[in-house]
């Protein structure tokens, strides 16, 4: 198993400079970075330092992640934030999860005595509400649905039919189809730390009504191939069978309702 640890940054040069040295190199196969664009000596930092760097194209953190994830050599994507929120001492540890055969393994910042340093009111309120929602549609039990701090495989993007790439929800979808799919996932405490000089990217009002919109959308209108997933077991599907060769055609795409949910 080949892990990928993929980094997106935009203007993050006060963080990187104090967290890139605490990651051991030798913990995964490949450091990816994509910088978004940054001003301040983000990716100059990172190449002279001898990190893989791509630079992004398409806009916004989902546009990075598919761009950095379809580069990624590795079997297994770990996103990770080098603004001190995301702690680099829990990359082995989900590592090991993967390795015992989980498809996907989530840091949770609300798992037993975890906790997040940086919420605030809103982002609190709101980790908690989408958490909560999510556990009522899909009847689950985790604890942190949004932390972007995970472990996957990568053909999940593909196994999944995954198709955002504009509105930030990219984790909330690969949630529900994980779940609909009969994926094997857990969740590991992990503390956020305040991160360290940059700006956070979210806006709370777009960012919830962009989730609230993929929730509603992949509760009722995904459904896995049962010729693909078997008892959550990913199967060849048989190329003579007519429910098998069936492909996933969305009622609406995301990306083409993108607009809409602009602020």
């Amino acid at each position: 198993m080949k892990t990928t640890l993929f980094i997106p940054v935009r203007n993050e040069i006060d963080g990187i400079k104090v967290i890139m040295p605490m990651i051991d190199k030798d913990w995964v196969d490949e450091i990816l970075v994509v910088d978004g664009n940054s001003t301040d000596g983000t990716r100059e930092w990172f190449e002279d330092n001898g990190y893989k760097v791509i630079r992004q194209q398409s806009e916004g953190l989902c546009g990075a992640y598919w761009e950095g994830i379809e580069a990624a050599t590795g079997d297994v994507i770990i996103p990770f934030s080098p603004d001190n929120n995301s702690l680099p001492e829990l990359i082995p540890a989900l590592i090991a999860k993967m390795e015992e055969g989980y498809d996907m393994v989530i840091a949770s910042r609300y798992k037993d005595d975890a906790t997040s340093e940086d919420d605030d009111p809103i982002t609190a309120i709101g980790n908690w509400l989408f958490t909560k929602t999510t556990n009522l549609f899909l009847r689950t039990d985790f604890t942190d649905v949004l932390v972007m701090y995970r472990a996957f495989r990568k053909e999940l993007l593909t196994e999944l039919e995954l198709d955002i790439r504009k509105i930030p929800a990219f984790e909330m979808q690969m949630l529900f189809r994980s779940v609909k799919a009969k994926l094997k996932i857990t969740e590991i405490p992990g503390d956020e730390p305040k991160r360290i000089g940059g700006q956070r990217k979210m806006h709370p009002i777009y960012n919830g009504v962009c989730l609230l919109y993929v929730m509603v959308r992949e509760m009722f209108i995904w459904h896995p191939d049962p010729a693909t997933f078997t008892r959550g077991k990913k199967t060849e599907p048989d190329p003579e069978s007519e429910q098998s060769s069936a492909s996933y055609e969305p009622a609406l795409s995301i990306d083409s309702s993108a607009e809409l949910l602009k602020a």
